[in-house]
């Protein structure tokens, strides 16, 4: 097997692509062939990680052309095909880079972010939209003598959103955030989306209309890639739509559009 890998240096300007061959063991993942190439061939090779087990989300990364996390990627699956998976096409797929999927698998940069080295990426801009939504609870009430209770549906219904690890594969695979640095990108919208539906919030729209904008709800054009890529399964394309109608319902005009 032959892991091709992006390189980039500022010092060297142009990138390029350096393939590593590796002997695979049952439950090898693209972490783990990572770290292989650095104790092997190439101790310089920079990525990012922490957890090594899906919880923390710092290792994701363009792996075969598809946002995901590099822990929890087996490269067996990647070589059988048996983790293919289609998406709506963004300039990262459409640029031609000549690998072997049965043979090779191919590591870049997580797509939409600028370049710092190798296999890391800038995240600021992803962070900063985040914040824009003020992902933080505002109770309605003062703190109880006890925990806030909610009915099970309403966690159930919570839980959808809750699990967002911020890892920015949404944000990698979206085709509007391709194109559109305003716009604040999937993972934002549906941590908004889940501070809006939480019962023990405030009983207001304010919610809703912190990205009542074109680079808010608005900006979506439901190519669904978010939610086929997301590792914890979260569905923001379904958070937006729910979100698009309850203000169309309200008659509230998106503000910063013609």
């Amino acid at each position: 097997m032959i892991l091709k890998v992006f390189r980039y240096m500022k010092e060297k300007k142009e990138p390029r692509y350096d393939s590593f061959p590796l002997d695979t063991e049952p439950g090898m993942s693209v972490l783990g062939a990572l770290f292989e190439i650095q104790e092997k061939y190439d101790d310089s090779l920079a990525f990012r990680y922490s957890c090594r087990g899906a919880v923390c989300g710092t290792c994701a990364m363009l792996i075969d052309k598809v946002p995901r996390l590099a822990c929890r990627t087996q490269i067996s699956s990647l070589l059988d095909g048996s983790s293919a998976m289609y998406l709506a096409p963004y300039p990262e797929i459409e640029r031609s880079v000549p690998y072997d999927p049965s043979t090779e698998v191919l590591v870049e940069p997580l797509p939409h972010l600028p370049v710092i080295r190798d296999l890391v990426v800038d995240m600021t801009r992803f962070f900063a939209a985040y914040r824009t939504m003020q992902p933080v609870f505002k109770p309605k009430d003062t703190a109880p003598d006890h925990e806030r209770t909610m009915e099970p549906s309403a966690v159930h219904n919570l839980e959808k959103y809750t699990s967002c690890i911020l890892c920015a594969a949404c944000y990698g695979a979206c085709p509007v955030n391709a194109r559109e640095q305003e716009y604040v990108g999937p993972a934002a919208l549906a941590k908004l989306y889940r501070f809006h539906i939480d019962p023990r919030e405030s009983e207001d729209s304010s919610r809703l209309e912190i990205a009542n904008t074109r680079s808010g709800w608005w900006g979506c054009e439901f190519h669904t890639n978010c939610t086929r890529v997301c590792p914890k399964g979260v569905p923001p394309s379904i958070a937006i739509g729910n979100a698009r109608e309850e203000l169309n319902r309200s008659g509230r005009e998106p503000s910063g559009m013609e």
